[in-house]
């Protein structure tokens, strides 16, 4: 480990490529595009490289944040591309009690969140397009928004940063869990339920404030699996440890399993474009409406084709800022490192990457 950060001093330092460390310059790594330039003008000097593949109606996709939350990918990094592409900016409506689960309130939210400049369409509102999973284990099909069809190129906005059930939130979850259906989320979420501890409980509440599906009691702890959506929220709400993800091993497999599968024929589907902005990385969701501290300084944004590596690239340079195997592991007691595994196990993409660095 110390090795590795010591790379990563060099990397920030001197402007080593990263990628050196993980895979040579050779046939069989990926280009993942970087800089260290957070802003818009940053994206667009990314992009450049990538342009000549865009083609037809562009939509970007991209979480327009929650209620109480500051760490969503803010409106002004988006806008330059969108106007510059004259894309429409979209999104899925969600399973659990929000403003982002109606689509006219989902509308005024991301206007409120200052996405004013283009035309916004929630996928889902045209109905459930069922796209068969090649070699799925976990699921057979995806209930993807059905308006996803109109749109041949999809550019992926993601924030990353940590999630309770998914250990990490990149690309793939901004894929499977962002393109979904209200049905496939609660499918992807079966049987993901958090356990309790009462005995850690102190009874302060911030949990119950922060479920979005109102299945958290006191006196004694108890989550109501009738009405809980393993969101995975309460888990990294709770600063006592007394919820937890469901026994990390098997069903916490099984839920990554998911998330990649229904990413799987989304990515397939439509010529894609992939950025992860390493900033404000908190241990919780985007969705949470009181999310935890960024454990890390702001690092940078990536951009690539490859699914895969633009998540094996950001995962890496999140573990060596904060100096660890596992950044995620360590903050949510949940490793979503499976995510890249499994994926690549899907042929979805390359885990060996080469960092090109754009100043």
């Amino acid at each position: 480990m110390k090795k590795i950060y010591l790379l990563f001093i060099l990397f920030v330092i001197l402007g080593v490529p990263f990628s050196e460390t993980k895979a040579q310059s050779s046939n069989d790594s990926s280009i993942v595009y970087f800089t260290r330039d957070i802003s818009p003008a940053g994206v667009m000097k990314l992009f450049d490289y990538l342009k000549d593949s865009v083609h037809g109606n562009v939509g970007i996709k991209v979480h327009f944040g929650e209620d109480g939350n500051e760490y969503y990918v803010p409106a002004t990094m988006v806008e330059p591309l969108c106007n510059y592409l004259k894309a429409t900016l979209i999104e899925t409506n969600v399973a659990y009690r929000g403003r982002r689960r109606y689509t006219n309130s989902h509308i005024q939210l991301a206007r409120d969140h200052g996405f004013t400049f283009a035309p916004i369409d929630i996928l889902d509102t045209g109905g459930t397009l069922v796209m068969p999973i090649e070699n799925g284990v976990r699921f057979k099909n995806a209930l993807i928004g059905k308006n996803i069809e109109k749109y041949e190129t999809i550019i992926y906005f993601t924030h990353f940063k940590g999630h309770g059930s998914a250990g990490f939130g990149g690309c793939i979850k901004n894929v499977s869990m962002g393109m979904a259906t209200p049905e496939g989320k609660k499918l992807m979420h079966t049987n993901n339920f958090p356990v309790t501890d009462t005995a850690k409980c102190t009874r302060c509440g911030d949990c119950i404030k922060d479920c979005p599906a109102n299945a958290i009691t006191l006196n004694p702890l108890t989550i109501d699996k009738e009405k809980c959506i393993g969101c995975g929220k309460c888990i990294t709400t709770c600063t006592n440890d007394a919820i937890n993800a469901p026994d990390n091993g098997e069903k916490t497999k099984r839920f990554l399993e998911g998330l990649v599968e229904y990413a799987k024929p989304v990515t397939e589907f439509r010529n894609s474009i992939y950025f992860n902005i390493i900033i404000n990385v908190s241990p919780s969701c985007d969705c949470s409406g009181n999310p935890k501290k960024p454990f890390v300084q702001d690092i940078g944004i990536l951009m690539s084709t490859d699914i895969v590596a633009i998540e094996a690239a950001a995962h890496d340079m999140v573990d060596a800022a904060h100096q660890c195997d596992d950044a995620f592991m360590k903050e949510n007691s949940v490793s979503g490192k499976h995510q890249i595994e499994y994926a690549y196990q899907l042929k979805m993409g390359n885990k060996k990457y080469k960092i090109i660095e754009v100043k």
